[in-house]
């Protein structure tokens, strides 16, 4: 729903829960949000919360990356999705996972420092810990560095249109601590004809 932040807090007060404070991450796309998905209705996009949390995709980033739809709880975070889960459709030699596990896993450390009341960041820092030692590893670690796979290309092995370079941009959005993650690719180049029929393909295939 696009309302004020007055406007949810009544909401949740309405229906008699405690109204999100500062010191839980926030899940909510705000309007200004709203409207850059409205204007980038054509280009892969979706909203992170502050754990990595995918709160909403788009239809081409559902058809460049593999649906988002069905993914419940858990599922629906980087971190599990990359060191525990699955993983993406983003094509990484051993040393750039590495270094993106270990950006992802001090991102997350950073956040719930900010963030010490929320539940569901304790719960998910929880889990991956007993279910991955590789995790509890980087955790324990200490590793200053947060994830900075910001502004850099990415190559994407498409099950229809095969590997894609394309430009993969993370804006923060600091007031809300949000993470709005772009694909681009470069006009007039296979790489964007492989993105257009990706899209193509995939978007038929969700409404089919």
């Amino acid at each position: 729903m696009r309302v004020s932040d007055a406007e949810r807090d009544l909401l949740f007060r309405l229906a008699g829960h405690a109204t999100p404070g500062l010191d839980v991450v926030s899940s909510r796309i705000t309007p200004s949000v709203q409207r850059l998905l409205d204007r980038l209705a054509n280009t892969p996009v979706a909203v992170y919360d502050a754990t990595w949390t995918v709160i909403v995709a788009n239809a081409p980033y559902d058809a460049l990356m593999g649906p988002t739809t069905s993914w419940r709880g858990i599922e629906r975070n980087s971190v599990w999705r990359h060191l525990v889960g699955p993983g993406s459709r983003a094509v990484h030699t051993p040393e750039e996972q590495a270094d993106f596990e270990a950006g992802l896993v001090a991102d997350l450390r950073l956040t719930a420092a900010r963030y010490p009341a929320d539940h569901r960041l304790k719960q998910l820092t929880r889990d991956p810990r007993r279910a991955e030692p590789g995790f509890e590893k980087l955790w324990e670690s200490g590793a200053p560095e947060p994830h900075q796979d910001f502004g850099r290309s990415k190559v994407i092995d498409h099950p229809d249109v095969g590997r894609t370079t394309l430009d993969c941009d993370t804006l923060i959005v600091a007031a809300d601590d949000l993470r709005i993650m772009i694909y681009t690719a470069e006009p007039d180049t296979e790489d964007a004809e492989r993105l257009a029929l990706a899209i193509v393909l995939g978007t038929q295939s969700l409404v089919d």
